[in-house]
């Protein structure tokens, strides 16, 4: 399983690239999961659903199961949040995983960057960072992207992560 991220400021196209990305590697035939990380209290689960109520009663973990999907929710109470690399060994064999967030871990990445947010460029710091994902030019010496180029992109990753 290979791993590939992409990361960024806020605003900056970050999941619209990982969609947009995940659509043209299945179209190339991979098998791809992703993971998303949130910087704030998030929750997939509704009060009143029954496993909303399971969760509120103290289980630690509730599968919640359908003919169409199942999702695992794991109450990490004071436990503190995982690594990545934790949660990258829960997922089923697939061909690549596309990080969306986890600016400081080790796995290689693209950055997402908007030239009206103003910040500055992540990788002037990141050598993690391999190409700049980009709506205007940049003086930087990484390989830079159209932020629309996406199949360009795609070609990079899998050259990047050997696929």
């Amino acid at each position: 399983m290979k791993v590939f991220g992409i990361t960024g400021w806020k605003n900056t196209g970050k999941t619209t690239l990982t969609e947009r990305l995940v659509a043209e590697m299945v179209r190339r035939g991979l098998r791809v999961s992703t993971v998303k990380h949130a910087h704030h209290d998030t929750d997939i689960d509704q009060p009143g659903r029954d496993s909303h109520r399971h969760r509120m009663a103290g289980a630690g973990q509730v599968i919640l199961a359908s003919s169409r999907r199942w999702a695992l929710m794991t109450e990490l109470q004071d436990a503190g949040e995982p690594p990545l690399e934790t949660l990258l060994a829960r997922f089923d064999p697939c061909d690549l995983v596309l990080v969306e967030g986890y600016k400081i871990s080790a796995h290689p990445k693209i950055e997402t960057w908007r030239a009206a947010t103003g910040r500055a460029l992540l990788a002037q710091g990141n050598p993690t960072i391999r190409a700049i994902a980009r709506d205007a030019p940049l003086d930087h010496p990484l390989p830079q992207f159209d932020l629309n180029d996406v199949g360009a992109m795609a070609t990079f990753i899998l050259r990047e992560v050997r696929l």
